[in-house]
């Protein structure tokens, strides 16, 4: 895991400030995390714990997470036990990937009772849990009983134990000559094996950067190094952990080409060279908020939108599927004009033909040339019946023509909208956006209007953002908010973006009678790139106009317009200056 024990340690200095704060409120937005608004002297903070397998973690987040109407159980027990709790402590054993955060919390007689909330940061194994001061587990919310693991479980009212642990060197107080020797005692090892299993509480990115150090580049097994190996080993542990006592250590998230979040750690990490894009922080809360904000939010909204998603993937795909059975259809219909020819052909030369004949060899008086064809007939039919049997195929292909035109011509309307809802709902962060997206389906018939109790979640307003200049800049979330935005909020003389040939939201920038400079069209234009399709491409293409020139076709889908007199510019989006010009 990158969130190793040194993170870990790291991380609990950064939430120092916390201790002295209450408890002000609790929430559980999903099953495996909670949330705890803690109230200081400076201001409130929202502190997460996640138990989640692949994203365990406890940090201070300023991300909106979307709260359950209900609050589940576990969620209604942390409050009975720890409403305005003060924080009085965060420890951390050693290296060991467990914070443990004290509380002093009145119970029911008005009485202070000391609890402990332990945050277990262990892979499938993490877990929360609550001790009393007798070290008594009063629950957690993973349950583990003897049927799931039979060397530790964690159950009400069972002694809180640890988790089996080894013992390992520490990076700090251990001298790194100490952790060379300790590291040949894994001859057979890779040196990144080797070093996790000597010393505690460092991820695999880290040991895989000590290796890239130590061998400039190449791999290692321990029983290969030499004197200069180690030496430069231990000078790069050294420097490792001394930049970090003194503040110098740079936190690093590392994203792939495509904008994909890989891995953070706590030191500079160039083993990937350009393969990866490397982005700093100052604290390691800023990281962990960074790093799971948009991966956790993706993931919810895909959790909580199942349904769309399989919907709108299906319906492409049939979508699809006809559209290549059409269009099949339109090219055999390009052969009707030799079936008019046949026909007069055949009529042409009535006076030579008998009934019976299985062919007719006439001249083709289309040709300059006049060759001699050959013409299948029907030998149960005369020479007139065989040409009026041509004609009507030549009629049927011809209909057929102008049908299968128009039918493709809205298949592919069809299908460029399925494929607009579907960006739409990839990016979509709330439950409201989701059930405004689920208003439009029904709208347009593709599902049943749901018969839920209660009010529907309330739908956000479109993103605004403030350009260098000034200007505001809005950015619908889905296609009947990008309707609303351009043909109802918008004046004629604000000016709208939109990516050119690629779904993606409508953007406007408010002029209020100002002609914006070149930097804020600039500004609008990767924001429009941003939030569409093209997100993690280069050099896409915007198309922008004002918006008196935008028009929007009677009766056609959500979100589809037709403009004119157009300029095109190319930008690459940048998720920092769009996050940079984005109004909180």
């Amino acid at each position: 895991m990158a969130l190793d024990g040194v993170f870990l340690r790291l991380l609990k200095e950064n939430l120092m400030h916390l201790v002295g704060g209450r408890v002000d409120k609790i929430h559980q937005p999903s099953r495996e995390e909670i949330l705890f608004t803690i109230r200081t002297r400076e201001g409130s903070y929202k502190l997460l714990f996640n138990t989640g397998a692949g994203s365990a973690r406890v940090h201070i987040t300023n991300a909106e997470i979307e709260n359950p109407k209900t609050p589940p159980m576990f969620c209604m027990f942390m409050r009975k036990h720890l409403s305005s709790g003060k924080l009085i402590a965060i420890r951390q054993d050693g290296f060991e990937r467990i914070l443990y955060f004290d509380f002093d919390s009145a119970n029911e007689m008005g009485d202070i009772c000391r609890f402990t909330l332990a945050i277990e940061i262990m892979g499938r194994h993490s877990n929360l849990i609550l001790i009393n001061a007798d070290g008594k587990i009063v629950d957690s919310i993973k349950r583990v009983g003897q049927d799931m693991s039979a060397v530790r479980m964690v159950l009400p009212g069972m002694t809180y134990t640890l988790p089996p642990r080894d013992e390992r060197l520490s990076l700090f107080v251990t001298d790194s000559r100490d952790i060379c020797e300790a590291v040949k005692a894994y001859p057979k090892q890779t040196l990144p094996k080797a070093l996790m299993k000597a010393v505690e509480g460092i991820s695999p990115v880290f040991a895989r950067e000590a290796e890239f150090y130590t061998a400039r580049g190449n791999e290692l097994v321990v029983e290969e190094m030499t004197d200069e190996h180690f030496d430069r080993l231990a000078f790069y542990l050294k420097k490792t952990a001394d930049d970090i006592k003194s503040g110098n250590n740079r936190y690093t998230v590392l994203k792939s080409r495509e904008g994909l979040l890989k891995d953070f750690c706590f030191a500079d990490i160039s083993q990937y060279g350009n393969l990866m894009i490397t982005k700093m922080f100052d604290s390691p809360c800023d990281v962990l908020d960074y790093f799971y904000s948009e991966r956790d939010s993706i993931a919810r909204m895909k959790q909580k939108a199942q349904d769309l998603f399989k919907l709108l993937i299906s319906t492409s795909e049939r979508i699809s599927r006809r559209l290549a059975n059409q269009q099949e259809e339109l090219k055999d219909c390009a052969k009707r004009d030799e079936l008019k020819k046949y026909g007069d052909l055949i009529m042409a030369n009535l006076y030579q033909l008998q009934k019976g004949q299985d062919e007719a060899v006439v001249q083709d008086f289309y040709d300059e040339n006049s060759p001699m064809v050959t013409i299948p007939l029907d030998r149960r039919l005369n020479p007139s019946q065989n040409a009026q049997k041509y004609y009507k195929e030549y009629r049927k292909a011809d209909t057929a023509e102008k049908m299968l035109t128009g039918l493709i011509k809205d298949g592919e309307i069809e299908l460029e909208y399925i494929d607009s809802v579907f960006d739409s709902l990839t990016r979509a962060t709330t439950e409201g956006d989701v059930a405004e997206l689920r208003e439009e389906l029904a709208e347009q018939g593709y599902i049943k209007r749901s018969r839920q109790k209660g009010k529907p979640p309330k739908a956000l307003p479109p993103i605004r953002f403030r350009s260098s200049d000034g200007f505001e800049i809005r950015v619908g979330r889905n296609n009947k908010q990008n309707d609303k935005l351009t043909c109802k909020e918008s004046e004629k003389t604000d000016i709208w973006l939109h990516v050119k040939n690629i779904t993606g939201s409508h953007v406007v920038i408010s002029c209020n009678g100002e002609e914006p400079s070149e930097s804020t069209i600039m500004e609008a234009a990767i924001i429009a790139a941003y939030h569409s399709k093209a997100k993690n491409s280069s050099q896409v293409p915007v198309d922008y106009v004002l918006i008196k020139n935008v028009k929007k076709p009677a009766g056609s889908k959500p979100g589809m317009v037709i403009f004119t007199n157009n300029k095109t510019l190319y930008v690459t989006p940048d998720e920092e200056l769009v996050e940079k010009l984005r109004i909180k």
